[in-house]
């Protein structure tokens, strides 16, 4: 072979060798581990930041808080599981997850445990470094295995969610001591890899010999800022800031948990503790009620300035609260019914003579955000819609969605005159001031299930609304505890449900909407929705590829939603109502999520 022959020869095995590499480079180039993730675009800190933005990271450690908890006491410390009534804080301050998302972000998250993470651009897996200074609370090291440990127990033995939320989880692969790999199945789902990332990493060893649904009140090895420190069942919990916490230093930490010790203390009926606190036996308090809000914060603490009050203002969406219908009943079966029962409810009466005029009325379950569906549905919304055509309401594409008011001339005579109307072309009819079923002659009837006493001044007003149409209506009110187990078994006709929502949807939408979740005890589908466009629907908001198509994705759902009538909407407030007594302080910065407790700090003795 001539030298010229075998130079070409070697280049040319040379340049396949390197085309060879090609592929494998690129995928290198592509999965180079990362500190943090966005859902779409950029993350917002670089890489080695100091702290998050809305902290202070000068605050001192020290002190106490006291809070308050009003139901009827917990009993058990397994916040993971569907049986008992888990202590509050657990999951909070007891668990470290895998990453930290940012409150100031659409949905952002930065290393916690894992300090990289690596995913190729299609997100079909993504592969999580953890920390070798990461550790349990009992000195263990905390490893691939038990991240393993924790996605197994908890898909398989934890709460129905986390089934749903890891529903696209094809297979978990340890890599190494500190390395463990999600493989994800024939899915777009861009949110996966930051999902995973909230995953609370348990200790495997703490679990070996224990039964995962049965912890009670032993209080378990954890792996976040705070342990148990003593408790009495039912009625109190104090947590103590573990002082050799490993992750002190890191950015997502710097500033935050600051207290030395965190106590709840149960209380059973919220004017109690309304009163407990103006008597300074807790610390801080995030009021819901409009009326307390406008007569009950008075007195000498607050004109001395030992306790004061503030409404901070808020960017994160409201969600929907409003009065649920379990269409799993035959009296919610009928949208025309669902829809009729809405303009019962006056609430621009009861914004007046209740709230002080305090509240918006929500018309959006993704209220006070660029999710929100408004007017008629156009542009790229439209070309969402239009395939399910002949499986919508017409008035999806015709009328705008509103709340029934009583704002106008008629007021709520008007309104219920409507109401009558679409009740009669629903099948019913009044016989001697009842309303009925014209074929079985069944009376319209139904409960609404509350569990707080002050709900009742504005459940009783729609109840003599609803009356005046001949409907009956009974309200029973029950403790926390017999209402979350009635919640989970779906035993209920009506209630008042809170149905959060953040500025980055994802899986979370298939436990409150999707068909699958109809027959799980425990998940959040609480009206029953069973729909095969809502599945699709909730699927196309999962696999969005961007930010403007996950808002355009998301109005569409939200506007199938709403054209449903399976709650008669509440009202919202973007604020935070909170009062305080003034040895805590807060950082200057508030993000869009709103207050978080857990950035505030005991005012040190020379400030």
């Amino acid at each position: 072979m001539t030298k010229t022959r075998k130079a070409s020869s070697l280049i040319s095995a040379f340049t396949l060798a390197a085309m060879a590499l090609l592929p494998w480079q690129a995928s290198l180039a592509e999965t180079a581990a990362k500190h943090g993730i966005a859902m779409h675009g950029d993350a917002q800190y670089p890489e080695g930041f100091p702290h998050f933005d809305y902290v202070n990271p000068d605050a001192p450690k020290g002190g106490a808080l006291r809070m308050a908890v009003v139901a009827n006491g917990f009993d058990s410390f397994n916040p993971f599981v569907i049986r008992g009534v888990a202590a509050a804080g657990i999951n909070t301050y007891l668990y470290d997850t895998l990453m930290e998302a940012s409150a100031d972000e659409p949905f952002s998250a930065y290393g916690l445990i894992a300090e990289s993470i690596e995913t190729p651009d299609d997100r079909s897996y993504v592969i999580f470094n953890l920390r070798k200074e990461a550790r349990f609370q009992d000195g263990e090291p905390i490893t691939a295995e038990d991240v393993k440990f924790s996605f197994d127990v908890l898909t398989t033995q934890g709460h129905p969610f986390y089934r749903n939320y890891y529903a696209d989880v094809t297979e978990v692969t340890v890599e190494g001591e500190r390395r463990i790999r999600f493989d994800f199945g024939e899915t777009n789902n861009q949110e996966l890899p930051l999902i995973l990332g909230q995953l609370p990493v348990l200790p495997g060893h703490y679990w070996e010999d224990r039964e995962f649904g049965d912890n009670g009140l032993t209080p378990p090895v954890g792996s976040g800022p705070y342990r148990i420190k003593d408790f009495e069942a039912g009625r109190s919990i104090t947590f103590e800031r573990v002082k050799d916490y490993w992750a002190e230093g890191l950015g997502v930490r710097r500033g935050r948990f600051n207290f030395d010790e965190i106590r709840y203390d149960y209380y059973s009926d919220d004017t109690v503790a309304l009163e407990s606190f103006r008597a300074g036996n807790f610390d801080f308090r995030v009021e819901s009620s409009a009326k307390n809000w406008a007569t009950a914060y008075t007195g000498d603490q607050f004109e001395s300035g030992k306790a004061k009050t503030e409404a901070v203002e808020h960017s994160r969406p409201a969600g929907m609260q409003a009065f649920a219908m379990n269409t799993r009943r035959d009296v919610f079966s009928n949208p025309k019914v669902r829809e009729a029962l809405a303009y019962a409810f006056d609430f621009e009466w009861a914004n007046k003579n209740l709230f002080y005029g305090q509240y918006t009325r929500t018309s959006s379950y993704f209220e006070n955000s660029e999710l929100a569906s408004s007017g008629l549905p156009e542009g790229r919304e439209l070309e969402i819609l239009e395939p399910y055509r002949d499986q919508l309401p017409e008035d999806v594409f015709f009328e705008e969605y509103q709340p029934p008011s009583t704002a106008g001339d008629g007021g709520l005579r008007e309104n219920l005159r409507t109401a009558l109307t679409m009740l009669r072309e629903a099948g019913y009819k009044v016989v001697d001031g009842t309303m009925v079923n014209s074929e079985t002659g069944e009376p319209l009837a139904f409960e609404i299930l509350i569990y707080q006493k002050t709900f009742e001044r504005v459940v009783l007003p729609f109840k003599n609304n609803l009356a005046r149409l001949g409907i009956d209506v009974s309200v029973r009110l029950v403790d926390t505890n017999q209402y979350i187990q009635r919640i989970r078994e779906f035993d209920y006709d009506m209630t008042v449900q809170s149905i959060g929502q953040s500025d980055s949807p994802g899986n979370e939408q298939r436990e409150y909407w999707h068909s699958s979740t109809v027959d799980v005890k425990g998940s959040r589908n609480y009206m029953g929705v069973d729909s095969p466009v809502v599945d699709e629907l909730v699927n196309m908001v999962i696999q969005a590829p961007s930010r403007e198509e996950l808002v355009h994705r998301v109005r569409a759902l939200d506007r199938v939603l709403l054209h449903g009538h399976y709650v008669v909407p509440n009202w919202y407030l973007p604020k935070d109502r909170i009062a305080y007594w003034t040895f805590l302080q807060r950082p200057d910065a508030v993000p869009k999520n709103g207050v978080d407790i857990d950035n505030w700090w005991v005012k040190s003795t020379d400030q």
